[in-house]
């Protein structure tokens, strides 16, 4: 048997589908047309050595080529028989597995395996594994000797000194959170949920030497970062005087939240009607209880926020409260109003809008034009790093700069087996982010947007969000009795893309339009991870034959998970 003289220009492409027990494989090159040059075709299993060997006739020279092809970890039944069949640009193998790919005894396999690998190979099976803010939580919070943080580029280590203090950020949507708690109308409870939401923003700056971890970013006070130089286009920032200390919730919200819950669990029945019908407030409830409860709130939580509605049922200028003695107390004799409480700052107040926690991938609804977002670099190599906020005036609004977890690591060889943020890479964080609105805006289809410019940039379709897929090139056969390389499947999903970068002016309306008509989720991102992004789909497009290449007139591709 002669071998092909260069079996390296054979690429191979293993793929299944969650729950299907069948494993697929295209075997292409650019030069051969199987269905006409391939002839005779025979498939042979090597299991001991997770290999398969496909052989052919040439038909020009009569000449019988063989290419080894390495199997993927994965559980086959060898008994079952195998297809094959010659394409006009490809060799398709099926495969039947005893179980799929999904199957929870075949990842408790992996997870085996993985207890006895090291180094690449501990690392290749990490990129198998979902991302788990959580695991990152604690996996940070146990380095007792702190943690830096470097450029995963250049190894430029970017803290002035080691973190121990990590949190996870604070949910973008504590306003739902505190209105399906306390009701959202501002006479709910006195307004309680107002009262949380303002507080809970002017507690809501950077701390030095606390870091918070979310999905994708990572959160550090600007005093943290070495050589840090932060732009607002014109000019570097310099710290004003508004910046408290604290970040999240502080104690005393905490305490008075606790209080809060207690006080309503001793609340019988609330009946509130505006004092212009001449018609008081009335509590039935124990007396003793309630003021003991209000008493111990500090003041702040219990007076009156600039977001309540002048005129409403609960405004102070307008109520009474009345207990089941019949007795009557003013509410600003009782509980003296803090006419400061109420107060933010110009700069807290932009975070009632939510969406300052996640720079790396925002929704169009959630961006302010009250507020521009630049692009924090590395110093050394200026490549991407993360972001920063700042207002109209060119003020750095929390003090704070977002890391973005695939552009950074823990240790100075990024991507090693040291190094906590391994798994993380710009396609997979998009990739969750991408399916996480599509589950929450019932879209299956997104439209990518500058987050300076906003125009677009790049158009996905998501079409299958649970395919498995690894891929290379063939092996030469004169090795056979050489080991496999160890391959993993990855969990991906097959989308349809298009790249609105060169678009004319008339393609771009189109483009409207086709947001408008399919309902479809729009999110904005720096061009230069768009840039990135385009180039991993345009890249991963040609790891299946070109018959697979095209549907519907847009390219077909896939991104991992």
């Amino acid at each position: 048997m002669s071998n092909l003289e260069n079996p390296r220009k054979w690429r191979f492409t293993w793929e299944a589908q969650t729950h299907s027990p069948n494993l697929r494989l295209f075997l292409f090159d650019s030069q051969t047309k199987p269905s006409l040059q391939c002839k005779n075709l025979e498939v042979q299993l090597n299991l001991s050595q997770s290999q398969l060997f496909v052989s052919w006739l040439k038909v020009e020279g009569k000449e019988e080529v063989s290419v080894r092809v390495p199997i993927p970890r994965v559980l086959i039944d060898s008994e079952s028989p195998v297809s094959l069949r010659a394409l006009d640009d490809h060799i398709e193998v099926k495969l039947v597995l005893l179980l799929p790919v999904d199957h929870p005894i075949v990842s408790s396999f992996d997870s085996v395996l993985n207890t006895s690998e090291n180094g690449d190979d501990a690392v290749e099976l990490d990129a198998a594994k979902p991302l788990v803010m959580g695991t990152d939580l604690k996996s940070l919070s146990s380095m007792e000797e702190g943690v830096h943080f470097y450029c995963r580029n250049c190894s430029t280590r970017l803290t002035k000194s080691p973190l121990r203090n990590f949190l996870e950020m604070p949910s973008i949507d504590w306003r739902e959170v505190a209105d399906n708690w306390f009701g959202a109308c501002c006479c709910s409870f006195g307004g309680i949920s107002e009262k949380l939401v303002t507080r809970f923003a002017k507690s809501f700056t950077c701390t030095k030497g606390l870091c918070l971890l979310n999905f994708t970013t990572v959160l550090l006070c600007k005093d943290d970062l070495e050589a840090c130089k932060l732009y607002n286009g014109t000019q570097e920032y310099q710290p004003g005087p508004d910046f408290a200390s604290g970040y999240g919730l502080s104690e005393d919200m905490l305490t008075s939240q606790e209080r809060m819950n207690d006080l309503c669990e001793k609340f019988g029945s609330v009946h509130i009607k505006n004092d212009s019908s001449n018609t008081n407030v009335l509590v039935t409830t124990e007396e003793a209880n309630v003021q003991e409860s209000f008493s111990a709130l500090p003041v702040s939580d219990i007076s009156e926020t600039e977001t309540s509605v002048p005129g409403c049922c609960v405004h102070t200028d307008h109520i009474q409260k009345h207990v089941d003695d019949g007795s009557h107390h003013d509410v600003s004799e009782t509980y003296p109003v803090d006419q400061n409480t109420s107060r933010l700052l110009a700069n807290q107040k932009l975070f009632l809008n939510g969406f300052l926690g996640n720079a790396f991938m925002a929704k169009s609804y959630n961006l302010s034009m009250d507020i521009d977002w630049m692009e924090f670099v590395c110093p050394n190599c200026l490549s991407l790093l993360g972001a920063y906020p700042f207002d109209n005036d060119g003020a750095h609004i929390d003090g704070g700069v977002r890391l973005f977890k695939c552009y950074i690591s823990t240790c100075s060889s990024g991507g090693g087996s040291g190094d906590l943020f391994r798994k993380y890479s710009l396609e997979r964080m998009f990739t969750n982010q991408l399916l996480e609105n599509a589950k929450d805006e019932l879209s299956f289809r997104t439209l990518v947007r500058d987050l300076k410019t906003k125009s677009p940039l790049l158009q996905i379709v998501l079409l299958n969000p649970n395919s498995w897929c690894c891929s290379g090139y063939c092996l030469d056969t004169a090795s056979s009795t050489d080991s496999s390389p160890k391959l993993n499947l990855l969990p991906i999903i097959k989308v349809l893309f298009s790249d609105f970068g060169e678009r004319t002016a008339s393609q771009l309306r189109i483009c409207e339009d086709w947001i408008t008509r399919n309902l479809a989720d729009v999110v904005c991102m720096f061009a230069r991870q768009v840039d990135e992004l385009i180039q991993s789909l345009a890249s991963a497009k040609d790891i299946l034959p070109p018959s697979y290449n095209f549907l519907q007139g847009l390219p077909l591709s896939s991104l991992q998970q």
